[in-house]
């Protein structure tokens, strides 16, 4: 019994010949699913650390940054949600954070807001406007506007 002699059967292996296949998976098109994906396209600032960091890395660069001021309490804030949303998915080449002011109350301070909510557009670390309230053709306006500029 030699080592190098194989059977009829393992010569002629069906599965030799074909290409290897893998199982189909689906690829997603961000542009044509309805489905949302894991990645978030909103990132909620949770400390203020975390926030200096942001703000801080955006400061150099001409990127448009949108912080939405919201609150769990907030009920127009919740209208407003889908929307920002929406917008996020649409305008990506746009940084966009949530900050809720119970979490984060000095930087809604820092921005002299008195009512939510707002939202506030920034570039090199100024603030360039905002809109404060449920304005949706407002906020979309806006938001096309600074992200097109490039002062």
């Amino acid at each position: 019994m030699g080592a190098n002699v194989s059977s009829p059967d393992q010569r002629y292996s069906v599965t030799a010949d074909l290409p290897s296949r893998r199982p189909w998976t689906p690829r997603f098109e961000s542009h044509i699913s309805p489905y949302k994906v894991n990645i978030p396209l909103i990132v909620e600032i949770k400390n203020k650390n975390q926030w200096k960091s942001r703000l801080n890395s955006l400061k150099h660069t001409n990127k448009l940054f949108v912080i939405e001021f919201t609150a769990k309490w907030c009920g127009p804030c919740k209208s407003l949600e889908p929307k920002v949303e929406e917008l996020a998915a649409k305008y990506t080449d746009v940084e966009f954070v949530k900050i809720d002011v119970d979490v984060l109350m000095s930087v809604w301070m820092e921005y002299n807001l008195h009512t939510l909510p707002a939202i506030v557009f920034m570039k090199r670390g100024q603030e360039v406007d905002r809109v404060v309230g449920v304005k949706f053709d407002e906020l979309e306006r806006k938001l096309h506007k600074y992200a097109q500029s490039f002062f």
